[in-house]
């Protein structure tokens, strides 16, 4: 993670607490920061990490993201299936 302070200074403290407040309001993890100070006022300029997305398919009436935990009689039915093609 990469935190720029400019316009002024900020203790540790004061960034993490920013640091904090951003991932708890998006529920990610924060990948860059910028914080310009402005006097009593503060910008936040931010990105966000990226998220792992894991592809979902409806599969033999399963919402599904994998096959790997499924028993051997289901994976003969989803072998098994008819697929069709649009």
């Amino acid at each position: 993670m990469t935190v720029t302070v400019q316009g002024g200074e900020l203790s540790q403290r004061e960034v993490q607490a920013y640091i904090d407040h951003i991932q708890e309001k998006n529920h990610q993890k924060v990948d860059d920061l910028t914080i310009t100070v402005d006097g009593d006022y503060v910008d936040l300029n931010y990105t966000l990490a990226s998220v792992p997305f894991e592809r979902i398919r409806r599969i033999t009436g399963y919402l599904v993201g994998t096959m790997d935990r499924w028993n051997d009689a289901k994976k003969a039915e989803e072998r098994d299936r008819v697929k069709h093609n649009v």
